[in-house]
């Protein structure tokens, strides 16, 4: 946490932490003055709010379709499948969709034509890309959250189900009544710990994923990888301190303040 002053000093590595030159709020005021503040702070905290809200539904979705299969060895083959894209890097997460994506790749050369439809430059082209950037996003991250509900329906006394089954209830009123209450708490801790990161973006996704690429720097751009150019290009260890403080903060206040939320609405399913 001491290292949290060299957001407020000129730091320079010839003097050090301890006798660099205080600076004040300096690297703040260049930070939210530069050209790139509004868009970086856009895409961050869109894509986050979309990553946090399509994870949550799709996932609670998937893992109480995956419940309802009455053959297990398929549902765990399923569930197995989903699981796999997690443990891949990103590099080679990259180079998959470089591979459909690519002006030479399987899209231009084969879909496109087959489907009569024209060629894309997506590598140029930035409207595209807040497309491209949720589906690769939840294609390799949502096995993780069904794994998550699919132990939470597992935990879930069968008797409440065998009950409902006699009363009449049907699937859905099973689900809606039954699994999705059970699954409150759950739902609740694992959005308020995603608030928490709503300043943070997986520097893999947006960095690896467009190869850097320029020419779609609009759509791509986010705080971490910003940071990363500013080390690159100018090693301010400053500015860049100061904009790891801003995310930390801004991700503290979500988190107080979803927390805060919902004590109001169901004191019982706040974390703390």
């Amino acid at each position: 946490m001491f290292g949290i002053v060299i957001a407020f000093k000129n730091y320079n590595f010839a003097d050090g932490l301890l006798h660099s030159p205080w600076s004040g709020f300096e690297n703040f005021k260049y930070l939210f003055q530069t050209n790139d503040a509004w868009i970086i702070t856009r895409n961050t905290l869109g894509y986050n709010l979309e990553f946090i809200f399509l994870n949550l539904v799709l996932s609670l979705v998937i893992a109480i379709v995956l419940s309802e299969l009455n053959n297990k060895f398929i549902g765990k083959f399923y569930q197995s499948i989903m699981f796999l894209p997690y443990f891949l890097s990103w590099v080679v997460v990259a180079y998959l969709v470089y591979a459909i994506l690519a002006p030479e790749g399987l899209y231009n050369k084969s879909i496109a034509p087959a489907l009569h439809m024209h060629t894309i430059d997506f590598y140029n082209e930035e409207k595209y890309w807040p497309f491209i950037f949720p589906i690769v996003n939840i294609w390799k991250g949502i096995g993780y959250g069904v794994v998550i509900y699919l132990a939470g329906i597992s935990g879930i006394d069968q008797e409440y189900y065998e009950a409902a089954t006699l009363d009449g209830a049907s699937k859905y009123r099973q689900v809606t009544n039954i699994t999705i209450p059970f699954l409150k708490p759950m739902m609740i801790v694992t959005t308020i710990i995603g608030l928490g990161y709503i300043f943070r973006s997986d520097f893999g996704l947006f960095f690896q994923l467009p190869m850097n690429s320029g020419l779609i720097y609009n759509t791509t751009a986010v705080l971490d990888t910003y940071i990363y150019g500013v080390l690159m290009n100018s090693t301010d260890l400053g500015m860049s301190s100061a904009a790891g403080l801003y995310q930390s903060m801004v991700g503290l206040m979500f988190v107080l303040s979803a927390n805060w939320i919902i004590g109001k609405i169901s004191p019982e399913n706040k974390i703390f």
